[in-house]
């Protein structure tokens, strides 16, 4: 098939320093998954309320990812996005912000994101009643849940379908839900849903086992990872825990667990804007990563330091064949 317009202009343009390693991390991106490999995807920042889901819910549809771990920001947002865009409030200029005009956002009811205010009332609001909906139908039933599985029942019930506010195509947790992969948030709780819960929590209303976190999560990637590996890629957007704890999984089966021909990681790429210092998880080379057991001599890595928000819907449109 050949290759849209956005494909034809980076392979001709990209040519040198971060935009080749954009274009090859593209193309083996694709070898993958032409080889019959899957690719898993590790999602930190604030990319759902940069609307990444404009190309990320399309790579989900067509299966060109099949599986997700994100901060836990970033699986909340792309619904708050879903159902309150409207009322999103841009500050373009946010860099010359006064602490005075921080607070008067804050009073305003806008919690801010870089340049970009998510309003509380619209989004906060209006998803915590339907998740006291389904905590309290699992309390009922005696069930435990991940998260993500919380937001699916959510969806499917089309409960927020009155409020939706922007194409459903391009939210990419819905589409995650109707192709039913996995979304795993390592600690949760540091989240605005996970801090509803929390509370809830605290008053008494729940018990905190009822939301699976923790060590079970870690648990279910193994399994996931054992029924798909060999083959199974590792596409990182910045780094922290959204990358570290899934990609800890393979030495975790072979080191601890003491597994043998347990397979690593077949492709690597980071789309950060970090640079290499001193412990820096988010700036380490992919080399690194060899000498832990995460990834081979001869895995395919790449390291493309920029801003994902540019590169990372650059690299879905290839891989889409845009």
């Amino acid at each position: 098939m050949e290759k849209g317009p956005i494909s034809q202009f980076i392979t001709h343009h990209y040519r040198h320093f971060n935009s080749a390693a954009l274009v090859d991390a593209a193309k083996a991106y694709e070898d993958l998954l032409n080889n019959g490999g899957k690719m898993f995807l590790a999602m930190a920042g604030a990319m759902s309320t940069a609307e990444l889901g404009l190309s990320l819910a399309e790579m989900i549809r067509q299966d060109k990812i099949s599986f997700v771990c994100c901060s836990a920001n970033n699986l909340e947002e792309d619904i708050f996005n879903l159902v309150a865009n409207s009322h999103y409030y841009r500050v373009p200029a946010y860099r010359d912000l006064t602490p005075q005009q921080e607070q008067e956002l804050l009073e305003n009811h806008y919690n801010r994101v870089t340049d970009t205010c998510i309003p509380e009332e619209e989004a906060f609001r209006r998803i915590e009643k339907y998740l006291i909906k389904y905590w309290d139908k699992a309390k009922e039933e005696g069930k435990r849940y991940f998260p993500y599985e919380i937001l699916y029942q959510i969806l499917r019930n089309g409960d927020l379908e009155k409020y939706y506010e922007i194409d459903p195509k391009n939210s990419w947790v819905l589409a995650a839900c109707q192709k039913n992969i996995p979304i795993i948030c390592p600690a949760w709780e540091d989240c605005s849903t996970g801090n509803f819960y929390t509370a809830h929590v605290i008053r008494g209303r729940y018990e905190p086992t009822m939301i699976i976190q923790g060590v079970e999560v870690m648990m279910f990637l193994i399994d996931w990872y054992k029924k798909n590996a060999p083959g199974v890629g590792f596409f990182q957007i910045g780094g922290g825990t959204a990358g570290d704890f899934p990609i800890c999984c393979v030495p975790l089966m072979s080191q601890d667990l003491r597994w043998e021909d347990v397979p690593l990681w077949a492709y690597f790429c980071q789309i950060s804007d970090s640079t290499t210092s001193y412990g820096s998880y988010s700036g380490a080379v992919p080399n690194e990563k060899i000498t832990w057991g995460k990834l081979s001599v001869d895995t395919p890595r790449f390291i493309i330091e920029s801003d994902a928000t540019i590169v990372a819907p650059l690299i879905f449109a290839y891989v889409l064949g845009w």
